[in-house]
């Protein structure tokens, strides 16, 4: 019979020389089985305690009044019975033998591998694992086994091959980490966006990648602090990344941005960094103009739900309409547009939305252009006079 748990072993002369006992516990296995001793060439049932130090194992006689910690219940039967001189073979007894290593060492919850040589092809990764690092190791997908690792809340992939991510990834319930820089991902799945990180994810590394773009369900990772997208090949943010409440790091620095989303607007950051990106020198005169005379009467009807913030659903109205109010745009005036409006960008400067900026470029800037949309010309107009009127002063 043997035991996995915490023992300390204590003498009882320790406090008459004014010495006192550890107070705590070392991992062990606790075994009860019979033992030949030599002198008497008599077999007894001894107690053998065997430590990640002490693998061969310590042997003790066994004496009922002396055992100051709690066993389980049949472990502490055996050994009541064979404190009264029960049959030895009437008991439930193993074999004293010295362990294995693993079998007295803690749980593991953290690993490294930095090395392909270093990664096991023939067994399993701890199943306590809580952060695992698997780097430098040229894997080009992501190891299922790592998926079944329940308590894993740190998950480090960087420098690898991985060119595609799993739907699997959201189901690990405790992931608050995810570290995929410098693999060649070209794309990060809606049903990433959409599963059990929503609620977990509070870092995510993105960066040198092949990503173009990002889709417009990532703004429901919500609980996202720290965003890391450098040195990609990102066209544009996402539509609704105001969205992102509790982001306060943004890294987006070496991408191909031209121009920033007009959520952009909403967030509130600590630090923020965009350097090197193409952005335009923003005119309020450059316009894209997308507008019918008169309005469709899809338009005005999605521009109510939008203005009336109706509930709505595609148990309600069609899908492809339900995508539409996704990305509905705020006009100057406060109302909303959906696919007709007149789209500028205007030059904001991002100390509005960072405490901390890294210059946008070499000349010391920290503004950047922010699309601008207007549901009607009046609106847009308007928006002209006042931009004059600011030139002339």
């Amino acid at each position: 019979m043997k035991l996995q748990c915490d023992v300390e072993v204590v003498n009882r002369l320790l406090p008459t020389f004014g010495m006192k006992s550890r107070g705590k516990g070392t991992r062990a296995v606790l075994s009860i089985g019979k033992h030949l001793d030599k002198t008497s060439q008599r077999s007894n049932v001894y107690m053998m305690i065997c430590t990640a130090k002490d693998r061969a194992g310590s042997k003790y006689k066994v004496c009922v009044r002396e055992l100051l910690f709690t066993i389980l219940k049949n472990f502490l039967s055996a050994a009541r019975l064979a404190d009264k001189g029960s049959d030895a073979s009437s008991l439930p007894l193993s074999t004293l033998t010295p362990v294995r290593a693993r079998d007295v060492e803690q749980p593991k919850k953290k690993l490294t591998i930095v090395s392909k040589k270093d990664y096991p092809l023939t067994s399993n990764f701890p199943y306590s694992l809580e952060q695992l690092q698997v780097s430098y190791c040229k894997l080009s997908r992501v190891d299922m086994r790592m998926l079944s690792l329940k308590a894993l809340r740190k998950l480090d992939l960087s420098n690898n091959h991985i060119k595609k991510l799993p739907a699997t990834i959201g189901d690990l319930g405790c992931l608050s980490e995810l570290v995929l820089h410098n693999n060649h991902l070209e794309a990060f799945s809606e049903a990433l966006c959409l599963s059990t990180l929503q609620r977990t994810l509070q870092l995510l590394d993105l960066s040198q990648n092949h990503l173009r773009t990002l889709p417009p369900q990532f703004c429901q990772l919500r609980e996202l602090v720290n965003l890391k997208v450098d040195d990609n090949e990102l066209v544009c943010l996402p539509f609704h990344v105001g969205r992102l409440s509790k982001l306060r790091f943004l890294s987006a620095a070496h991408n191909q941005l031209t121009v920033l989303p007009c959520d952009f607007r909403k967030l509130s950051l600590e630090n923020l960094d965009l350097f090197g990106n193409p952005f335009v020198q923003p005119n309020p005169l450059d316009h894209t103009l997308q507008l019918t005379f008169p309005l469709r009467l899809q338009e005005i009807a999605s521009r109510a739900v939008a203005n009336l913030r109706m509930p709505y659903g595609p148990h309600l109205i069609p899908a492809h309409l339900c995508q539409d109010l996704e990305v509905a745009k705020t006009c100057d005036c406060g109302s909303a547009c959906i696919s007709f409006y007149v789209k500028t960008a205007v030059s904001m400067n991002l100390h509005q939305v960072s405490h901390t900026v890294v210059l946008v470029d070499d000349m010391g800037g920290t503004d950047a252009p922010v699309q601008q949309y207007f549901c009607s010309l009046s609106c847009y107009s308007e928006f002209l006079d006042s931009s004059l009127q600011r030139g002339i002063r």
